[in-house]
């Protein structure tokens, strides 16, 4: 299967067949080349560092009913919670004074938060904070939405596909969500000039290697600048409680696949890898990410914010969390920078090596 694997890191196409047999042959041998691999295409790109990007959670109020999240709007045990805009710049000026110069606002697709609201809210942080990136994760908009936060200022856009598989995807949301109209978000936030992420759960129910095979596919046809993905894990609260959790193995090996596959991308270790392991977020970046996402979030709301059960550093204050991830990074010889961390382009390329 070695052969494979020196197959996509010559940036040579996989079929489908072929992620699949890699996926199903996988070994610890095959997923220990894999990862010497994909840290070798990694620091290629970045070197040993890692970006860090400051997570606010913003509002836990959502319409939609996906059966696996904790914020789902049928979940009725949810504990709601909206941050105004002044907490918000608090956030941000918390999270500037520790060295962040990227701040992700998360939430649910909350009606609250119309159009005019988000283009002001983007306004605001974008002209306190002019040096620093702004990275939207709030669902499924149109278009025209999409183009007035472009043009407020925000920079980038993660909206996670969760499955490239149509019969899958169907098995993970109500009849209301479409996998064709997440698909169009994506492409059109790609064509107004987003720095654009995708992603999906490793692990969640119903899932094949076929359908990760799929996601592969999608996302090398899609060719996003950013990739977040991490383990499935249950919520109390929704239809999969009893669903049993992506493996780590299994997560760190498609994070393996996704740098070969797309050498330049910018791939976080996410929070729900530490979830699931101690060491999990170190692991991830041995095997092959270059991202973290340290929560400036008002402790207060930390634990209302609850996609998955478990979830670490909901107590942690930001100074707290990113100083715990610098240490934990330098211990396995990486090193957390205060940079933006915008995903290179061929101009930033060349300027860096003149």
């Amino acid at each position: 299967m070695k052969e494979l694997i020196d197959k996509l890191r010559r940036q040579t196409f996989l079929t489908k067949e072929e992620y699949m047999t890699l996926i199903d042959s996988r070994t610890p041998a095959l997923a220990e080349y894999l990862s010497e691999q994909a840290r070798a295409v990694r620091h290629q790109h970045y070197g040993h560092d890692v970006y860090v990007r400051g997570l606010i959670e913003f509002t836990n109020y959502c319409k939609n009913d996906c059966y696996y999240c904790g914020i789902r709007c049928s979940n009725r045990q949810a504990q709601r919670y909206r941050l105004t805009e002044e907490e918000i710049l608090s956030c941000c000026e918390s999270g500037y004074a520790l060295g962040f110069r990227t701040f992700v606002l998360q939430g649910g697709e909350d009606p609250y938060f119309t159009a005019d609201r988000m283009v002001k809210l983007i306004r605001s942080i974008k002209e306190r904070y002019p040096a620093c990136a702004l990275t939207l994760s709030v669902g499924e908009k149109s278009r025209e939405e999409y183009q007035a936060y472009y043009e407020a200022g925000a920079d980038r856009y993660l909206l996670r596909h969760e499955t490239a598989d149509n019969a899958h995807y169907r098995q993970l949301h109500p009849d209301n969500l479409s996998p064709d109209n997440r698909k169009r978000c994506l492409r059109d936030l790609k064509e107004i000039g987003f720095q654009t992420g995708c992603g999906f759960m490793v692990g969640s129910p119903g899932q094949t290697t076929e359908c990760l095979a799929e996601d592969m596919l999608f996302i090398k046809d899609l060719q996003p600048h950013m990739v977040g993905i991490g383990p499935f894990i249950a919520q109390h609260d929704t239809p999969f409680r009893d669903r049993p959790s992506g493996t780590l193995e299994l997560t760190l090996f498609m994070l393996g696949l996704l740098r070969l596959t797309l050498p330049k991308v910018l791939l976080p270790a996410t929070t729900a890898l530490g979830t699931i392991h101690p060491l999990g977020r170190e692991k991830g970046i041995l095997a092959g990410a270059n991202v973290v996402m340290p929560n400036l979030s008002p402790v207060s709301v930390r634990n209302k914010y609850l996609l998955y059960d478990n979830k670490i550093c909901t107590g942690d204050e930001a100074a707290e969390c990113k100083n715990c991830l610098s240490l934990r990074m330098k211990a396995i010889g990486y090193e957390v920078v205060v940079s933006r961390g915008d995903y290179p382009t061929e101009s930033s390329e060349r300027k860096e090596t003149t």
